[in-house]
């Protein structure tokens, strides 16, 4: 039989991996007898676990949320995800890096030297950094309006008066988090920067979640940041020769496509929001290029060309 520590530790893990535990089986899994189970389970309330007893055929335990946080143990690939999560953590946009800092600290000093090894060479180095961090609470007050499906009023930036929303979702992009949420007064999908939130107390009455004017979430969230409401796709998208390399100009396409198209040259296809961003979007690449089309991408050239001629006089 396993020594006492070791026991509550293999019996805590187990508790951990599954909601609800037959008494029976606890045993088994342990080699040991029903009645140590009792005795080790009440060892752990001892030390702030909230293990539940459940009645029935299989009467057995559950490990239920406290009032405070307990010790935790995690398994190899649950301590490395952990860990990796923390790490990004200083580019989520929320207002965590001190507390993702500490965390990361105390896993990483409890850590089997084989797990520190794997995380000391599967460090993580965020250069984008986030735009305008959010504070937590207001993260945790749209959060808890979101799940609780209840209207949200809230200050945005400098406007007045009070917007009433339904939340929808709490999202990131590129950075920043976002609030969709159907706007009341408008009457449409509207989208709310979250660090410019400033949520009131208390919330509105329950609502009846409206559907997303498309697919799904994904698809409409790209779709507003592309200006293209029911789809992912950019509304505006052409194709150019260009000539430089393909290796050159995948470096700066995030999501446009690149494939070779002779020595030194390429083909590209890439989107936009507007024809005319589209073109001035080219033109970053400062080389010469053949436009395959459409034609719109064409004359949003031409009207570029003349305009940046005017302001050169």
């Amino acid at each position: 039989m396993p020594k006492t520590s070791a026991r509550l530790l293999s019996l805590l893990s187990l508790l951990q991996a599954r909601r609800d535990w037959p008494g029976s089986l606890l045993a088994e899994r342990l080699e040991v007898s029903p009645r140590t189970v009792r005795r080790d389970v009440d060892r752990l309330r001892e030390l702030g676990y909230p293990i539940r007893t459940f009645k029935g055929p299989d009467g057995g335990y559950r490990l239920d949320a406290g009032t405070e946080l307990p010790p935790l143990l995690f398994d190899d690939d649950q301590a490395v995800a952990i860990t990796v999560a923390l790490q990004l953590a200083t580019v989520s946009g929320a207002d965590i890096q001190e507390g993702a800092a500490r965390a990361l600290t105390t896993i990483r000093q409890v850590m089997p030297s084989r797990l520190r090894h794997r995380i000391d060479t599967l460090q993580v180095t965020a250069v984008e950094a986030p735009a305008d961090p959010v504070d937590v609470t207001v993260l945790t007050a749209i959060g808890a309006a979101v799940h609780a499906r209840e209207v949200l009023r809230f200050d945005y930036a400098a406007q007045a008066p009070p917007r009433r929303t339904e939340p929808h979702h709490l999202v990131t992009w590129n950075g920043r988090w976002y609030l969709i949420a159907w706007d009341l007064d408008r009457d449409d999908w509207r989208t709310f920067r979250a660090d410019r939130i400033s949520p009131r107390i208390p919330t509105g009455p329950r609502f009846t979640p409206r559907r997303l004017p498309a697919p799904d979430l994904a698809t409409f969230v790209a779709g507003r940041f592309r200006g293209n409401e029911s789809s992912a796709a950019w509304p505006c998208t052409g194709e150019v020769i260009l000539d430089l390399p393909a290796t050159v100009v995948a470096t700066y396409t995030r999501d446009g496509v690149v494939e070779e198209a002779g020595p030194g040259r390429c083909r590209l296809i890439q989107g936009s929001w507007s024809w005319t961003s589209l073109a001035a979007a080219l033109g970053r690449f400062g080389a010469d290029m053949e436009i395959i089309g459409p034609p719109e991408l064409k004359t949003a050239c031409a009207e570029l060309a003349h305009r940046y001629t005017k302001a050169a006089r």
